[in-house]
């Protein structure tokens, strides 16, 4: 499933593998290294202007990009970014998302959809070569969502202050690339 929502199959798969190596366990994770291979290894040429629509909170493109992050090395990963997005990070993913009504709870989504962007694209960067030219401009984008994710966060409304703040841990606890 490559939707912008709670459904989406690398999310979950993400957050999957970590618990896997974080226990040590080791079926769980070739289970779910060779589901991501399987499911995501060709992909190419990623169709990023569909992105984001007007409740994503995830990044279809970007959580799938940071799911290989952790299934391939380093190496394997730049390649396998130059076929994804075949001419660089697409404009629709360098620029912040913008809400024009955080009271409603679906357009509020888009708050947490420039976290979790920041998110993997710190990871993302972090993990390239530091040679690799796709690395500034994702470390550029991720500090751009980074000031614009957490300058909502905490804004008095209900539809995104009840959730928003999780989304801002984990990106403050996935390190900017150096």
């Amino acid at each position: 499933m490559r939707t912008g929502v709670h459904a989406n199959t690398a999310f979950g798969l993400a957050f999957a593998l970590d618990y896997a190596r974080a226990t040590k366990h080791a079926a769980l994770e070739q289970l779910i290294v060779e589901r991501a291979t399987t499911y995501y290894g060709d992909d190419a040429d990623y169709p990023a202007a569909w992105e984001p629509s007007g409740e994503d909170f995830l990044s279809p493109a970007l959580v799938e990009a940071d799911l290989m992050r952790r299934v391939l090395s380093p190496v394997k990963l730049a390649t396998w970014l130059r076929a994804f997005f075949r001419t660089g990070l697409p404009a629709s993913l360098a620029k912040p998302a913008i809400v024009s009504d955080r009271g409603d709870p679906k357009l509020a989504h888009l708050d947490g959809l420039n976290l979790s962007r920041a998110w993997c694209l710190r990871a993302i960067a972090s993990a390239l070569p530091a040679s690799d030219p796709l690395r500034a401009s994702l470390a550029s984008a991720a500090a751009i969502h980074t000031r614009e994710g957490l300058a909502h966060v905490a804004t008095g409304d209900y539809a995104g202050e009840h959730w928003l703040a999780s989304f801002a841990i984990y990106l403050l606890g996935t390190p900017a690339p150096r």
